[in-house]
């Protein structure tokens, strides 16, 4: 199963700040398409990450339903609580698994943002929603180096971290390897408590489709990617764009995935990515415009 972050994850090293019109057209059609679920957001300070500044504006803008499917990054219990006001109820508490990127990316040291969880976990299921633990920089850290496994492994072990339905384990800085995603997921899955288990990886050394085919075939059941391979950490030196969604789903081909699902997202990708001055890192955006029109996957683009 695909979630697509291109809204918060894919956004939010990006120099513009999308209107919210267009934020609401683009979660419309994923969710048309037939994506399953979307980031959408973050509560983060707007002064500190500018493109996310009207997220409360986009979540004001979309329906009850639509919400059900969309997740916002959250970070603190007073994230939680302000998400949960404005009508939110699928909520991503993040923080590192490294206190150096922890203390870049939150200000705070990874114990500090585990001890507030129980509070955040209480006020999500107060509002009658789900609640993740996200673990970034499970791997590698932009500051310290490797990560590990034990460390991941403790965290999602604490107790402080009940009550979280998801683990979200990321590949922050995609400089994870095949092998080492699949001996990570597998532990997380047989040694923590059961928990869906969500990949979030990176393209940044080109596995970000291999690493995210590794970890589900180790036991997760969802994995993370954004249009165009779009995205990157403001606080993470060297962390490129997100895997593509394109690529994710030419992979995997769910049920939904056609064709004309494919030259839908291609256009969409190319039209955001064109307004925002980025560029399209999806491989399978690429080979879509090749000339070989005996593959049913080639998308004839209209000028």
């Amino acid at each position: 199963m695909l979630r697509d972050v291109t809204l918060r994850d894919g956004l939010q090293l990006t120099g513009k700040v999308l209107p919210t019109d267009r934020k609401v057209e683009l979660v419309r059609t994923l969710l048309g398409l037939g994506v399953p679920t979307l980031e959408i957001g973050s509560m983060a300070r707007p002064d500190l990450v500018p493109p996310m500044a009207n997220t409360m504006d986009l979540i004001a803008a979309l329906e009850p339903e639509e919400l059900q499917h969309c997740w916002v990054w959250v970070a603190t219990p007073r994230h939680v609580r302000r998400a949960a006001e404005a009508g939110v109820r699928n909520f991503q508490y993040c923080f590192s698994a490294s206190d150096a990127h922890n203390k870049a990316n939150i200000g705070r040291t990874t114990e500090e943002s585990l001890a507030a969880m129980p509070e955040a976990i209480a006020l999500a299921h107060e509002a009658g929603g789900s609640i993740q633990l996200c673990l970034a920089t499970a791997f590698t850290c932009p500051f310290d180096g490797p990560v590990d496994p034990r460390r991941v492994l403790d965290i999602a072990n604490d107790p402080r971290a009940e009550g979280a339905t998801d683990i979200v384990v990321a590949d922050t800085l995609g400089q994870a390897y095949p092998q080492q995603v699949s001996d990570l997921i597998t532990a997380v899955r047989t040694r923590t408590p059961e928990r869906r288990i969500i990949f979030h990886g990176h393209d940044t050394w080109g596995m970000g489709v291999a690493n995210s085919l590794a970890a589900l075939d180790a036991g997760a059941t969802m994995v993370d990617g954004s249009l165009g391979g779009l995205g990157g950490c403001p606080f993470a030196p060297g962390a490129s764009g997100n895997t593509s969604s394109e690529d994710l789903l030419f992979a995997t081909r769910p049920d939904w995935f056609t064709p004309d699902t494919l030259a839908t997202l291609v256009g969409l990708s190319r039209d955001l990515l064109g307004e925002l001055g980025e560029p399209n890192r999806s491989r399978t955006a690429e080979g879509a415009r090749s000339e070989a029109d005996a593959f049913e996957w080639v998308v004839h683009e209209k000028n």
